[in-house]
């Protein structure tokens, strides 16, 4: 399949999975792609495609700007103030692995973000 194809593709089938989608399925949306963006940036550190690290990284840090301008610090309590400084924590993680060219850092974040996908998950099992 040519790149061209499977882009047109990526994008039909995210459309297909947003048009309908419930605000915690959006969140599930950003994270999957969240966590395939980050085993990306991994691969381009560790060949050391500077320039394809880059775009990687960013696009990682605007997703997860991104999920923490969805959060309501208003009235989403002790636990959304929380989630909030935990994005804020990986998205500066994932600058120090751009600076370093280090994977220690996007494996951290990784392994928090599918702990965070995790609950998500037990909270759309619980509440459909």
């Amino acid at each position: 399949m040519s790149h061209d194809a499977y882009q047109s593709y990526q994008s039909v089938h995210l459309h297909a999975q947003t048009a309908q989608a419930s605000p915690l399925q959006l969140v599930l949306v950003l994270m999957d792609g969240l966590l395939d963006e980050l085993a990306r940036a991994r691969a381009h550190i560790e060949a050391r495609r500077f320039e394809l690290k880059a775009a990687s990284l960013d696009k990682c840090v605007a997703i997860i700007n991104g999920l923490s301008s969805a959060l309501d610090l208003d009235t989403g309590g002790e636990v959304v103030v929380s989630l909030a400084r935990l994005y804020d924590y990986c998205a500066e993680r994932l600058y120090r692995a751009g600076i370093e060219l280090d994977v220690g850092p996007v494996d951290e974040v990784r392994g928090l973000l599918a702990q965070i996908r995790g609950g998500w998950l037990g909270v759309q099992a619980r509440h459909g």
